[in-house]
């Protein structure tokens, strides 16, 4: 794989926000997905560094989740502000790894970003439920670099 744009279509891309979206709906929570083709960083690294670069950790409630996917590399992470962090724990993280993990094994790698993203929005929506005053403070849209 080449090119960063040819791991998802067009059509599994709106799929993924469509996910986010959903996810999104019941919780004050904020869900991203970046995708890049390299990284000389550790994967964790490299995702929190991009969690910042996204301004993720400025959400009110410290309720941002980000699913960051380095292509070529064949690794990803996901990883919680602390204020989500707090409340879950290590084992949310390690088993929504893993449900990711099961999908991309099979290479269905938009399955496993919209399992990833709705098991977040799970435990968002447990533990920051919407509030009708609050809005949508980060893009939804799938970032790339």
């Amino acid at each position: 794989m080449s090119k960063v744009e040819d791991f998802l279509t067009a059509d599994q891309e709106e799929q993924i926000v469509a996910a986010i979206r959903r996810a999104e709906k019941t919780t004050s929570g904020e869900i991203r997905v970046h995708i890049e083709k390299h990284t000389d960083l550790d994967i964790l690294d490299r995702t929190k560094e991009v969690f910042h670069l996204l301004k993720m950790d400025n959400t009110i409630q410290h309720n941002g989740v980000l699913i960051y996917v380095a292509v070529d590399d064949h690794r990803f992470a996901i990883y919680g502000d602390q204020g989500i962090h707090n409340v879950v724990g290590d084992n949310f993280w390690e088993s929504t790894r893993d449900a990711i993990l099961k999908q991309f094994k099979k290479g269905d790698f938009t399955q496993g970003l919209i399992d990833g993203i709705l098991m977040a929005g799970e435990q968002l929506q447990r533990y920051f439920p919407w509030d009708h005053t609050g809005s949508n403070e980060l893009s939804d849209e799938i970032s790339k670099g």
